[in-house]
């Protein structure tokens, strides 16, 4: 199954018009330092029982911090029938654009 996927710019340009679901599968320690603002923290290991999470109207972006752990997560989401994108290069290619970054707990 295909998934398909968005670079860090046109992430930033969904962001800055729209009401945008991203989800940020990295772990608790990852997403605490450095965050893309209003990414949603759900752990990798937790995405099964957290399915819901990706659930909504149009598209969920997910984002690790290079693309590979949110490219396993999106093929477990699209397997239950929803629609994801997975966002190529992460939050490390959105820290190396210059882009800001939050850090903290939610």
């Amino acid at each position: 199954m295909a998934i398909p996927e968005i670079d860090v710019d046109a992430l930033a340009a969904l962001l800055e018009g729209a009401d945008v679901r991203l989800i940020d599968v990295r772990e608790p320690d990852e997403y605490e330092t450095a965050r893309v603002s209003g990414a949603v923290s759900v752990p990798l290991a937790t995405v099964p029982e957290q399915v819901d999470a990706f659930r909504g109207e149009g598209p969920t972006y997910v984002i690790c911090q290079a693309g590979g752990r949110s490219l396993r997560a999106c093929e477990f989401v699209a397997g239950h029938g929803i629609d994801v994108v997975n966002v190529a290069g992460g939050t490390g290619a959105w820290i190396a654009s210059g882009r800001d970054v939050v850090s903290g707990s939610q």
